[in-house]
C-alpha cells in the first residue's frame, strides 16, 4: 500500500481526523435563504386568490421551488409551458395549497444542503495559503519553475493540462502543481458517506489518477469514510486494487508534495 495511503488511514483512525477535515471542509449549513418581500407579496396574493399561473410562475423565480417534482425543472427551464400544461400546473398547485403558505415559504427559505457547498472549499483553503504557499494565476505559474499551485477554474486547469501535459480526461480539475520541477494534478473530494453519488465521486477520482501518458503525477485527494476500516468497497479498494496509487487525505497534502 502507499505510505501517503497508509498515513491517511493511521490518521483518520488514530488521530482527531475530523477536527483537522473541518479546517479544510468547515461544512456548516448556510442560514436560511432570503426571499425578498416583494416577491413575496405576490406569491401570497396569488396563493390567496388560487391564480395558479401566477402562483407558479412567481415561486419558479425563487431559488428554490418549495416541492421536490421532476416537472418543476422543465418549467424553470420553458416558462411557456406554463400555460400549455393546465393539468401539470393544477397538480402542482394542489400540492401547494395542501402545504398553506407558511410551509411553503418554509421549504423556500431552507439553507442549501451541505454536501452542495463542499465543492469549493478545497480550493478556498489553497487559497487561504493551506498548503504555506498562495496560488498564482496562469501568467505567473508558467514564468519559472519553482514550486507553485495554479490559481484557475477547474475547466482552465482542464484546458492548460490538455496542452501542456496530455491529460485527455474531459474532466476539470482541482489541483494542478509544480514540486521540485515535476507536475501534480489532480481531484479533491469529501466522500461523506457510501453508496450512489459518493462511490460515483470515487470512481470520478479513481478515473483521473488512471488517465493514461499524462506528463505528471495524477493524485486523488480524498478525504471521509473510506479511510474507516470496515468491510466497505471504498476501504477494499484502495487497500488492494489501487494500493499503488496516489490516493491520500488533503491533511497530508502538503508534505507529499514537499516529499516528491
Amino acid at each position: 500500500m502507499s505510505y501517503w495511503t497508509d498515513l491517511s488511514i493511521e490518521f483518520a483512525n488514530q488521530r482527531n481526523y475530523l477536527d483537522e477535515l473541518f479546517k479544510i471542509y468547515p461544512t456548516i449549513p448556510d442560514g436560511v435563504r432570503d426571499i425578498n418581500e416583494h416577491q413575496w407579496h405576490h406569491i401570497e396574493d396569488s396563493f390567496n386568490a388560487r391564480d395558479n399561473i401566477s402562483l407558479i410562475t412567481h415561486l419558479l423565480h425563487l431559488d428554490l421551488f418549495p416541492i421536490k417534482d421532476s416537472y418543476v425543472a422543465y418549467l424553470k427551464r420553458d416558462p411557456n409551458a406554463i400555460q400549455r400544461n393546465p393539468n401539470t400546473i393544477n397538480r402542482l398547485c394542489g400540492r401547494l395549497y395542501d402545504m398553506g403558505i407558511d410551509r411553503i415559504f418554509e421549504k423556500c427559505s431552507e439553507p442549501k444542503e451541505t454536501n452542495r457547498q463542499i465543492g469549493p472549499l478545497f480550493k478556498r483553503w489553497l487559497n487561504n495559503s493551506g498548503l504555506g504557499i498562495i496560488p498564482v494565476g496562469l501568467n505567473e505559474f508558467q514564468k519559472n519553475e519553482e514550486n507553485a499551485v495554479l490559481d484557475a477554474s477547474d475547466a482552465e486547469m482542464k484546458e492548460w493540462c490538455s496542452k501542456n501535459l496530455n491529460y485527455s480526461r474531459d474532466k476539470g480539475l482541482d489541483f494542478v502543481g509544480r514540486f521540485n520541477k515535476k507536475y501534480i494534478i489532480g481531484e479533491a473530494k469529501f466522500l461523506t458517506d457510501f453508496g450512489g453519488h459518493q462511490n460515483a465521486q470515487f470512481a470520478d477520482a479513481i478515473s483521473t489518477i488512471k488517465t493514461p501518458s499524462v506528463k505528471a503525477i495524477p493524485i486523488a485527494i480524498l478525504d471521509g469514510v473510506l479511510y474507516i476500516k470496515t468491510n466497505n468497497k471504498m476501504y477494499r479498494d484502495i487497500t488492494t486494487t489501487y494500493s499503488d496509487c496516489n490516493i491520500f487525505s488533503a491533511l497530508v497534502l502538503r508534505e507529499y508534495l514537499y516529499s516528491i
